[in-house]
């Protein structure tokens, strides 16, 4: 991974990007395959989650030379589990029961550590690099990263190096925030300039666009045929964080304002801008992690955990309402 990762990464987790040209006329045949694919998959150990982007669609994926080329995303916990999974006998009967779906064997990058960033678009770039150029390369990517930062939207950049016995070239993995500014990069002059000066590093390289389509509070590293939680659990986990950020705020904000006579509808503005913030960016991200195992629908499946994450949120209704009566009565 590249030290360009931020703090916030997870250096174990694995990750492979495969891109698949599937034939014209077979996409409901490929997305039934597919729909196989991520069933088996969730079998096995580390697995965390898929999505699967198609050609062209918003927030979906599009092939750097075009073509009905489609894009799925596997993240396991750890290099081993993953590898596991694509040595698998399994994977491999999925494999040869899909052949006739693509019009060439597919592409894949194994991506190791990396910050799962959402609500924005990736391009996935990878290269295959002259062995006695690599330090050139890095510092050629270097070169590209600056400047990237001079252009609208641009949200970051890591550069993985090859995972032996996994995955032979190098990705660079770059994010802006909506896919006309990945677009304005990518057709640029200034990165046209980039790119003939890099030839002299690399042999060859291949580029595909994802995009992420996630809401603002309840995002996870899911399949996006999932989608987000039912409305029901949302509504819970919203009440949960809202209820005692109303209280606590009326209690000190509410009452300071009304203290320095600002007036009623004022000091309720502002109280719900404070609310809303702290929910936003404090805690609904905070109930995403701890309620994950209920909230994620790729993760509640059995009645048990539907009951148990739903218990656990009531309970946790009935200690603030305690906790409030006997405060402040």
């Amino acid at each position: 991974m590249s030290s360009r990762a931020s703090r916030g990464s997870r250096s174990d987790v694995a990750t492979v990007v495969i891109s698949q040209k599937v034939r014209a006329g077979r996409e409901d045949d490929y997305r039934r395959w597919q729909d196989r694919t991520s069933e088996t998959v969730r079998g096995f150990a580390g697995f965390e989650g898929t999505e699967l982007y198609p050609p062209d669609s918003p927030g979906g994926a599009s092939a750097g030379a075009g073509g009905n080329e489609w894009v799925v995303v596997f993240r396991f916990s750890h290099l081993d589990q993953l590898s596991t999974w694509l040595d698998s006998e399994a994977r491999h009967e999925l494999i040869e029961q899909g052949g006739d779906l693509f019009e060439e064997p597919p592409i894949q990058e194994v991506l190791v550590g990396g910050t799962p960033v959402h609500d924005s678009v990736t391009a996935v770039i990878s290269h295959v690099v002259r062995p006695d150029q690599e330090p050139e390369f890095v510092r050629w990517q270097d070169r590209v990263l600056a400047a990237q930062r001079a252009f609208p939207g641009f949200m970051g950049s890591e550069l993985f190096r090859p995972v032996k016995g996994v995955q032979g070239r190098w990705v660079a993995v770059f994010r802006f925030d909506n896919r006309p500014h990945l677009d304005a990069w990518l057709e640029s002059p200034a990165r046209e300039r980039l790119l003939d000066e890099g030839r002299a590093f690399f042999v060859s390289y291949d580029v595909r666009k994802v995009g992420s389509a996630f809401g603002s509070w309840f995002r996870f590293d899911t399949s996006v045929e999932e989608g987000a939680p039912p409305n029901w659990k949302q509504a819970m986990s919203v009440l949960l964080a809202l209820y005692p950020t109303v209280k606590v705020l009326d209690l000190t904000v509410g009452s300071r304002l009304a203290a320095l006579g600002v007036p009623g509808y004022l000091g309720l503005f502002l109280s719900n801008v404070l609310s809303v913030a702290i929910l936003t960016w404090l805690l609904l991200p905070l109930l995403n992690r701890l309620l994950a195992f209920w909230l994620m629908p790729g993760r509640a499946q059995s009645l048990r955990t539907q009951v148990t994450g739903t218990v656990l949120v009531m309970l946790c209704w009935a200690v603030f309402l305690v906790v409030f009566a006997v405060t402040t009565g």
